[in-house]
């Protein structure tokens, strides 16, 4: 089934995959260090709510304006850029201060430190981020079409792989050294920017739409607004807004489950923090076998939207079962792994097909725009909510209203949009897409 795969297109997407491990696995830090971070600066539920909503609405306007930047001058030029500022602001996370000063926000007392915490959470989140939307039209752009949907899809693995990883560096560290320490782990990434430089290309398809671009339209797009004003032109409006939608509500899911698991698995569950943190490590590990599968179903067996759907209903029912029904050690990890191959396996395909809606000379605006803006903006309030569920309501409860829900209806909205066939060359998706 699985002709022979030309080399380039191929040793892109391995680059693009590593380049967003280590991207997820810098992010991922934050999530492995939140319940040390919040016993030493003493923090509410809440406060940490207001870190993460804070911090990620930063990010989210940041990496729209960065995904506009990579459509202007280049794949590879911002992915090496992107790499390095990512990197440099999650190492500044081991030199916040304690701080003694209060400020006082929404009713809650911030120090000086965790207020410089959130600006370096912020920028590391808009750079980081933007790996999605930049790798992600690399290999989109120079995939086969034939398989363009299982490179696109394997490349989502990088977000549970990265979590893994940085599981590896959380458990001797947090225990050994504490949380500070861990950050240090960012300054590994810095090195792969000369892989990139060395065996990376831009991508043929961005060279020729910016060679094709007379001198006049290249001034009219040449602004960021010219090219997020695009996105709502009468042939992609209904896509993008559906697609926004869905990725917020999903995100909402996501960014609720993700950024406090280890927390709960550590206060909620009495986990040791070094085994919540591989609890979670390893089941993400255990998640990209769902990766692998819904890439591949969504390329060969159904089509992408259809599989969509499928997974992210079986997802919410997987993780209603792990918070309600698990209780040993091995029993939740095993439940986190099957529930993380279907709700995060889910982007494997989602990517996919959001990716291919898009035009050459926006596609990384639109991911950025319809896809990286949902999903810190869901991030942002999808966490903030859950803290004030979990006073009000309890971790389960909490859980069960602000994941198993918001999941469920995001899959749903994937009905609205049209289904579109495995195979076809993306200049064939523009086509029939009257893009």
């Amino acid at each position: 089934m699985f002709e022979k795969l030309p080399r380039y297109p191929t040793q892109a997407f391995f680059i693009c995959l590593f380049a967003y491990v280590f991207s997820q696995s810098d992010l991922a830090l934050f999530s492995y260090a939140l319940p040390e971070i919040r016993s030493e600066y003493n923090l509410e539920l809440e406060v940490i709510g207001w870190v993460i909503a804070i911090s990620y609405s930063l990010g989210a306007f940041t990496q729209v304006y960065i995904g506009t930047l990579v459509d202007r001058y280049g794949r590879k030029k911002m992915l090496s850029i992107m790499i390095f500022l990512s990197s440099l602001f999650i190492t500044l996370h081991a030199f916040v201060p304690e701080g003694k000063e209060y400020i006082i926000i929404c009713g809650h007392s911030f120090t000086l430190g965790i207020l410089l915490m959130i600006i370096l959470r912020g920028l590391a989140i808009g750079t980081g981020g933007s790996l999605y939307p930049i790798t992600g039209a690399i290999v989109t752009e120079e995939a086969p079409a034939k398989y363009r949907g299982l490179f696109a899809g394997m490349l989502q693995t990088g977000y549970p792989l990265g979590w893994f990883l940085a599981a590896i560096f959380a458990a001797p560290l947090l225990e050994e050294y504490g949380w500070r320490a861990l950050f240090l782990v960012g300054l590994i990434s810095i090195p792969y920017i000369f892989v990139v430089k060395l065996y990376l290309k831009e991508t043929n398809r961005f060279i020729i739409q910016d060679s094709q671009k007379s001198s006049q339209f290249r001034e009219a797009d040449s602004s960021s607004y010219s090219k997020v004003k695009i996105l709502f032109t009468s042939s992609l409006r209904k896509r993008a807004i559906t697609i926004f939608l869905a990725q917020y509500l999903f995100v909402i899911a996501y960014g609720s489950s993700a950024m406090f698991f280890p927390t709960y698995f550590s206060e909620y569950r009495g986990l040791k923090i070094g085994d919540s943190a591989l609890l979670v490590g390893f089941g993400n590990a255990i998640g990209v076998l769902g990766y692998i599968l819904a890439a591949y179903v969504g390329e060969f067996i159904l089509t992408r939207r259809t599989t969509v759907v499928i997974w992210t209903i079986l997802g919410s029912i997987c993780f209603m079962y792990l918070i309600w029904f698990t209780e040993g050690y091995f029993d939740t990890l095993f439940a986190f792994g099957i529930m993380s191959m279907f709700f995060y396996g889910t982007a494997a395909v989602k990517f996919a097909f959001i990716a291919e809606i898009f035009p050459t000379r926006i596609r990384a605006t639109g991911l950025s725009v319809c896809s990286s803006l949902a999903v810190n903006l869901g991030i942002a309030s999808g966490p903030l909510m859950l803290t004030y569920g979990i006073n009000w309501l309890g971790w389960n409860i909490a859980f069960s209203y602000f994941v198993a829900i918001p999941l469920i209806i995001a899959g749903l909205m994937y009905l609205v949009l049209e289904p579109l066939p495995s195979g076809l060359e993306l200049e064939e998706i523009e086509m029939k897409l009257n893009l």
